[in-house]
């Protein structure tokens, strides 16, 4: 069982393209090791972390941050056509607000002690760059764990609390520490570190390496 360690954010269209690559490199890991398994450990990073509690529009921040539409628009081509060959098709133009993280992160957390969060994590990723979905909205994020088989009682009460939010600013606190300020990033077996959403084959060859 080889540990991988994932430093991303849910609002970072390249931590979601990661994770369709890093999909495609246990594929070519697992042709030559059959029996190759990995455990997934999804660490928070806050690539906005001055996005107000509420969030706010999605368009005008971009716009200020990347010097206009033009920009912005280019960048959404540039990470469309990247995520199209994995079948993940951008809707950045369905996106209302730049999504304060917190409550997503503690989600997650929450959702990794209790087994496997995979799908979870998927699905956060696709509400908010597929579906539009607000994902620093409590309410929200109970429907989408109710989806992915979670009590919606159990989530919201967590939600409501202070729970995990101490631990997840911390632990995001330990991984800019490290020196990680790109993310998606790759901790391959605690020693193999990967930064951004690599091609498979490098991601893939990461793996081997760690695997010794």
């Amino acid at each position: 069982m080889l540990n991988i360690a994932i430093a991303s954010d849910f609002v970072c269209p390249w931590c979601f393209i990661g994770i369709a690559r890093l999909k495609a490199a246990v594929a070519l890991v697992r042709a030559q090791y059959p029996d190759f398994q990995y455990q997934p450990r999804w660490r928070p990073f806050f690539l906005n972390p001055d996005t107000p509690p509420e969030g706010e529009p999605y368009l005008p921040f971009l716009e200020r941050k990347f010097g206009g539409r033009a920009n912005v628009e280019a960048i959404f081509e540039r990470v469309r056509a990247a995520g199209r060959p994995y079948g993940i098709e951008y809707a950045f133009e369905r996106i209302p607000f730049r999504a304060n993280t917190l409550k997503a992160h503690r989600l997650s957390a929450w959702a990794q002690a209790r087994g496997d969060a995979r799908p979870l994590i998927e699905r956060l990723f696709a509400g908010n760059f597929q579906r539009g979905e607000h994902l620093g909205d409590a309410e929200t994020l109970v429907r989408i764990a109710g989806e992915c088989g979670y009590d919606t009682a159990t989530v919201a009460d967590f939600l409501a609390s202070a729970e995990l939010a101490a631990e997840v600013l911390k632990d995001a606190a330990e991984v800019t520490k490290v020196g990680i300020n790109m993310v998606p990033t790759f901790i391959i077996g605690g020693r193999q570190v990967i930064v951004g959403a690599e091609d498979p084959a490098i991601l893939a060859e990461g793996m081997r390496k760690a695997l010794g």
